[in-house]
């Protein structure tokens, strides 16, 4: 076998073996999920709990719809979206550039890429203008920034008065939080509640911007 392919091959053995100490740390704290071992947010068991399409429904959108996916990780749910606001724009934001490489092959495979853009950068300094979008999403998420309530904040900022922030939880996530501690969570930052989907495991709350 050439060198090259050993070496190759090494490199992938390492990157994986890096993504499992990843998940360790991830499940012991608060940690960003590791881009390496991204199979497992495709996994067909984590769409049994939330399917795209559910999400999507969830959402509110229309067709112009302006929405910002936070944390998009691989793409899991972007597609879905992206489908839903042909004449609008979906905004995938991640910390992670391998993260966003993964989405934006999804995207590019369903020939939904003039509907999207890709912007890397901490959830607690999202560099959009105010009131840029209609809608914000992040699933899974909000328990991995270091700082949510500075999140929280800027979302504050970039959705406009009106729109939606529309946050999913479940477990077996290690970073889960409560729908009562979520809710008094966001609620200090100046979205009240408007609506809950799911169960106490699995999630889906909806809550707006004042006008």
């Amino acid at each position: 076998m050439p060198i090259v392919s050993l070496e190759a091959d090494k490199a992938g053995d390492r990157a994986v073996l890096e993504g499992i100490a990843e998940v360790f740390k991830h499940v012991i704290g608060r940690r960003v999920f590791p881009h390496q071992i991204s199979f497992v947010l495709d996994s067909p068991v984590r769409k049994i709990l939330i399917a795209p399409t559910q999400l999507a429904d969830r959402l509110h959108l229309t067709e112009t719809s302006r929405v910002l996916e936070v944390g998009c990780g691989s793409g899991v749910f972007s597609v879905e979206v992206a489908r839903r606001v042909p004449r609008g724009r979906l905004e995938l934001f991640d910390l992670q550039s391998e993260m966003l490489e993964k989405a934006k092959r999804k995207i590019e495979a369903a020939c939904l890429s003039d509907v999207c853009s890709y912007t890397q950068g901490e959830a607690g300094d999202l560099p959009f203008p105010e009131a840029s979008f209609d809608v914000a999403f992040l699933v899974t998420v909000l328990g991995e920034v270091g700082d949510p309530h500075k999140c929280l904040q800027g979302l504050y900022c970039v959705i406009r008065p009106g729109g939606l922030l529309s946050i999913t939880e479940h477990l077996p996530d290690s970073d889960f939080s409560s729908f009562s501690r979520l809710r008094s969570l966001v609620e200090q930052d100046g979205f009240p509640l408007f609506e809950r989907f799911g169960h106490a495991w699995c999630y889906t709350a909806n809550f707006r911007r004042p006008e």
